[in-house]
């Protein structure tokens, strides 16, 4: 349990605590959570009301959790106490409820209570938490990084308000690192960042400003122990113990990789696959996009060969965004290996693009009778579904008549292969066109 002083930070603090917001309008990120109006915003608000609604924080790792609790306390100039569900069990819960009661009606000093990882405590330790939240003792700030639908119990879910927080974008994280570099709080410009080492600084935050602000200072350390100040691509890279990919997400090797990989996942070889999937991981491409590419991968070059790999990629691309990274990679990782080992069609691909081409160029014709709407007055007098010959009716459940417009009655855009499960759909296709009169 720990109880925070808002102006009392060593000197020995990590950057990222000496950084930490005190204000509002030192924020940043979260634009959408905080905006005008916003029931975040209004509990950001300095107040004469000791009690404020409790709220749950959900989102990745360094997006303001913590910052924004701290806020929510000094708006109301109230005690901010802390515990972090890892370590902290049903007494500490316990003991902090009895404090926050006594603070109330002895001293009349309200209380904000931040639970960190509030997904990892148990029932029982949750409905510790009920008491000190309904009586209004204490005003719950519960952040997690794992949907609160799913880990945290219905009563406290219908008790506080649920607000959603983002992963900073590059501007953002920008923000915060120019900033620790000249704030008195910070490094006090003793140091500069080239702009190359920048851009690598924002890659490998991934979004997380404390990731940031962490590898910022492990940087600084290793350019002024080499007698520098300008941090560079190596010192970023000796500082975090990563070998920094050389990659620019709006340049050449963007294209390229993503290129090679998907072109290896085709090419059905997972082990090149996952070397140009690692490149992309380790050079801090955002997974929801590498995710985004499986998806069409499944459909483009695997499609009806193995219906199965789409919903498995769709599920990839939900994991991947509700974990993030680092654990995302695993996700990635066993989508890749699927998706290399599927068998693949791209029959589904070429199909559409013969239809549209059709479309685009050639005599499409007019929707024949039969298959027009019959569902109003007097469209059977225009011929409107006059002898159209339900489906249901036939014993094998296909109708002999026409369903293309004339010009294209011979058309064929679905061209199945051989392989895997559109194997079997070629032999029902065949059949079908068949009892059509397509053959």
């Amino acid at each position: 349990m720990t109880d925070s002083l808002f102006d009392q930070e060593p000197g020995g603090s990590p950057l990222a605590v000496r950084m930490r917001p005190r204000t509002l309008d030192e924020f940043v990120g979260q634009r959408k959570a905080i905006a005008k109006g916003s029931p975040l915003h209004k509990l950001l608000q300095p107040t004469d009301v000791d009690t404020k609604s409790s709220v749950i924080l959900w989102g990745p790792p360094g997006t303001g959790k913590t910052t924004l609790a701290q806020l929510i306390a000094r708006a109301g100039s109230a005690k901010f106490m802390e515990l972090s569900a890892i370590n902290a069990g049903v007494k500490d819960v316990r003991e902090v409820i009895t404090a926050a009661q006594e603070n109330k009606s002895l001293y009349g000093v309200s209380t904000v209570l931040f639970v960190d990882e509030v997904h990892r405590f148990n029932k029982t330790q949750q409905d510790a938490l009920l008491p000190g939240v309904e009586n209004g003792w204490v005003t719950l700030v519960a952040a997690t990084t794992e949907n609160p639908s799913f880990s945290v119990i219905a009563p406290l879910m219908s008790r506080s308000l649920l607000v959603t927080l983002s992963e900073l974008d590059e501007s953002e994280i920008t923000n915060v690192i120019t900033r620790a570099i000249s704030d008195p709080r910070g490094l006090k410009g003793d140091v500069s960042i080239s702009q190359e080492a920048l851009e690598m600084l924002i890659r490998l935050a991934g979004g997380d400003a404390r990731r940031s602000l962490t590898v910022l200072e492990a940087a600084a350390g290793v350019a002024l122990g080499n007698g520098h100040t300008e941090i560079s691509v190596d010192d970023i890279s000796s500082a975090s113990d990563h070998n920094v990919v050389r990659y620019d997400k709006d340049g050449d090797q963007h294209y390229d990789i993503i290129s090679a990989y998907i072109k290896s996942i085709r090419g059905s070889d997972p082990d090149a696959a996952l070397h140009y999937l690692a490149r992309m991981l380790e050079a801090g491409e955002d997974p929801r996009f590498i995710a985004r590419r499986l998806m069409i991968s499944a459909s483009e070059d695997i499609g009806l060969a193995d219906n199965s790999m789409l919903q498995l990629a769709v599920s990839a691309a939900q994991t991947v965004a509700l974990i993030g990274m680092p654990e995302a990679r695993i996700t990635l990782s066993q989508a890749t290996i699927a998706l290399s080992l599927a068998p693949k069609s791209n029959s589904a691909y070429l199909a559409i693009d013969r239809a549209i081409e059709d479309i685009r160029t050639g005599d499409i014709g007019i929707v024949p009778a039969h298959l027009r709407d019959s569902h109003y007055a007097r469209a059977g007098d225009l011929g409107h579904g006059v002898g159209y010959s339900y489906p249901h009716n036939e014993a094998s459940g296909v109708s002999e008549q026409t369903y293309l417009p004339d010009p294209l009655t011979q058309a064929r855009y679905y061209q199945p292969t051989d392989r895997g499960q559109e194997a079997v759909l070629s032999q029902v296709w065949s059949k079908i066109r068949s009892i059509l009169g397509r053959d």
